[in-house]
């Protein structure tokens, strides 16, 4: 059996989690392992599950006031398991249905899995979502973490997620994308994904450290879980915001606002405070970022390009538009210069995407589903692609120093190649503005369900020769290469193919970022394009880039103890709270595991072992991780105790 202390530990958790949860009463018993609250049901290894066989769905609430939904466990001769399901009636909006709030149930910055059957009462599309109100923000942001469609049957939906300490009112709840009909649900289950990252295997940064710096992108929701950050530090020396520093997440639209009811509608303000956990992870780990994007068509917001930042008011003349794309770069810039100074900002993407797989500029007007998200409000303010090179000049003028600038664009090595090179001999032919080109380099295997990849190696080995020699520097943005039908031999032929490509090109390339850390995750997650499976263990195509490439890998330094050590704060975080003293309490029961040479990539760091060594005595103990959770409920002062 497991210690009291264990006991302790879980129940001081689960009294906390419960005084700030709004969570409403129900059975609940302690999970050991994880310290924390599960409800009672028949997946003994689960963090929540329930079959509804109890009669019991007063964990789940209507999103609001409202929300019209009505709530209740009833019998269905159709159930996938059991007689109960519960059902969800009186919708009135499709965004209407039953919520969970994770609060007290799950633990922050672990990877979950999610398990639910879903029937709609008839043909609709049924979406499992996540809403959550990052730090700093009063304003909630949803997250669609799984879609299928139902036609008046059961169907399974499975889907990963994860979340930090510093977000706010997270929960989980389950809508339609049509109409508003009723549902049923049975079977829900949410579990720890499985972990089987393996520290030892070949770290890509190192594998390709003499040649190009090797990278990846990455969203606040998708860094959350340790092993994510625990994958990312091992393997990538690169690190791309996915969405978080693109115009839609950076523009402060209260803000902009306000100035401009004082009669200053031509300075916007920005924000870093969506990619603030991104930020800080790349600053406390030191790691190389690359801005992406400032001048986009798509993930803008159109009150932009409006008069007064009125979403329906007129279009603004060129000449604001000018100003406002000054004004709104410097702002970027100088925010993370005044915020992030510590962050070596060596690329960043200033123009994406402006051109047709033609060559030609794209067609004025709002991007939306009518147009396929083509159209350029851009082109609908300057005409043309005019605004391209003033975009580069601003950002010349304000980036941070050493900061290289870079066209982007995705289908690089078709037709459009050719205006991309002519775009930069102009940007460039009074001075020297634009840095390198940017190819995205999102890959098919397995094109149209073939055997044929697309683009062939051939072909992107064309497209790489054409950009290196304009003398600008290349970088792969967004490496992905999607595969039908699990042909991860064909994926791993492919990815070595254009790896062997990008190093016979390294003189001219200075990184290559796939787009995204493990394919449960991916924005292309139904083709499996990544390097990592979704429970980051490495797939034939990582073997495949790695194999026969010398390297050395230096080892893990020594961390002092000194002044420089927050004692208490074990997981490294920079913080002391209850995940620490569950980490030393891990660490001292399963050392194999959790401790400084353990398995899991969650274990003890060098560092850990010595900031969680708080009560003075030599060596990690119980007690240590009783002290740490006492200092979290203000029954210590101070670390360590008895020095």
């Amino acid at each position: 059996m497991r210690s009291d202390l264990i006991k302790k530990l879980s129940l001081i958790a689960v009294c906390a989690a419960m005084t700030c949860s709004a969570v409403p009463s129900t059975v609940f018993t302690v999970n050991a392992d994880t310290s924390t609250t599960v409800k009672l049901a028949a997946s003994s290894d689960a963090a929540f599950s329930t079959d509804f066989e109890d009669g019991d769905a007063s964990m789940f609430s209507k999103r609001g006031d409202s929300d019209t939904s009505v709530i209740k466990v009833v019998e269905d001769s159709a159930a996938p398991s059991g007689s109960k399901v519960m059902s969800v009636t009186g919708r009135s909006k499709n965004w209407n249905g039953p919520s969970l709030a994770v609060e007290g149930i799950l633990e922050p910055y672990v990877k979950y899995d999610i398990t639910v059957k879903v029937k709609a009462q008839w043909y609709n599309t049924i979406c499992v979502s996540m809403q959550h109100t990052p730090a700093g923000s009063d304003s909630p942001q949803y997250t669609n973490l799984v879609k299928a469609v139902s036609q008046g049957d059961y169907v399974e939906l499975t889907a990963s997620f994860s979340y930090g300490s510093d977000e706010k009112d997270v929960s989980l709840y389950i809508e339609t994308t049509g109409d508003a009909n009723d549902l049923y649900i049975d079977d829900l289950t949410i579990c720890e994904s499985p972990n089987n990252l393996d520290l030892n295997a070949p770290s890509l940064k190192y594998v390709y450290g003499d040649m190009f710096k090797f990278g990846t992108a990455t969203t606040v929701s998708e860094l959350a879980p340790k092993s994510t950050k625990t994958l990312i530090k091992k393997h990538f020396n690169s690190l791309t915001a996915g969405n978080e520093l693109k115009p839609d997440s950076v523009l402060d639209q209260q803000a902009c606002l306000a100035l401009a009811a004082s009669g200053n509608d031509e300075d916007p303000q920005v924000t870093l405070d969506a990619a603030k956990p991104i930020l800080e992870f790349a600053r406390d780990n030191n790691i190389p970022m690359r801005g992406h994007v400032l001048v986009w068509h798509q993930q803008t917001p159109i009150w932009f390009f409006k008069e007064n930042y009125d979403p329906n008011g007129e279009w603004v003349s060129k000449e604001k538009m000018l100003r406002r794309m000054e004004n709104y770069i410097k702002n970027v810039f100088t925010a993370v210069k005044t915020e992030y100074p510590d962050i070596d900002f060596y690329a960043w993407d200033v123009v994406n995407e402006c051109f047709t797989d033609a060559g030609a500029p794209r067609n004025p007007g709002v991007p939306d589903s009518s147009n396929g998200y083509q159209s350029s409000p851009w082109v609908q303010i300057f005409g043309d692609n005019s605004f391209i090179k003033p975009a580069f000049e601003f950002a010349k003028k304000y980036a941070p120093e050493g900061c290289k600038l870079y066209y982007n664009d995705y289908n690089e090595y078709m037709q459009k190649s050719d205006a991309i090179v002519k775009l930069c001999e102009e940007i460039n032919s009074d001075g020297h503005y634009i840095d390198g080109i940017g190819m995205q380099s999102h890959l098919n295997v397995t094109n149209n369900g073939g055997s044929d990849p697309f683009p062939s190696v051939s072909t992107y080995r064309k497209a790489l020769e054409k950009f290196s020699k304009t003398g600008l520097d290349i970088q792969v943005t967004e490496l992905d290469a999607t595969v039908n039908d699990k042909r991860f031999d064909l994926q791993a032929k492919y990815y070595s193919d254009i790896m062997d490509v990008l190093v016979d090109y390294k003189d001219y390339i200075s990184a290559v970022v796939v787009w995204g850390t493990t394919d449960d995750l991916s924005w292309r997650a139904d083709r499996d394009p990544l390097l990592f499976n979704a429970d980051y263990s490495v797939k034939p195509c990582f073997e495949s880039i790695v194999d026969g490439i010398e390297y050395t890998e230096p080892s893990e330094p020594e961390v002092p103890a000194g002044p420089t050590v927050l004692y208490g704060d074990a997981n490294g975080d920079n913080k002391i709270d209850i995940l620490d003293a569950i980490l030393v309490l891990k660490a001292v029961q399963d050392p194999s595991k959790y401790g400084v040479n353990g398995t899991s990539a969650d274990h003890l760091t060098k560092y850990g072992e010595i900031a969680g060594n708080v009560d003075g005595i030599s060596g990690l103990t119980e007690d240590d991780a009783l002290a740490i959770q006492k200092y979290v409920v203000g029954g210590v002062q101070e670390f360590p105790i008895a020095k």
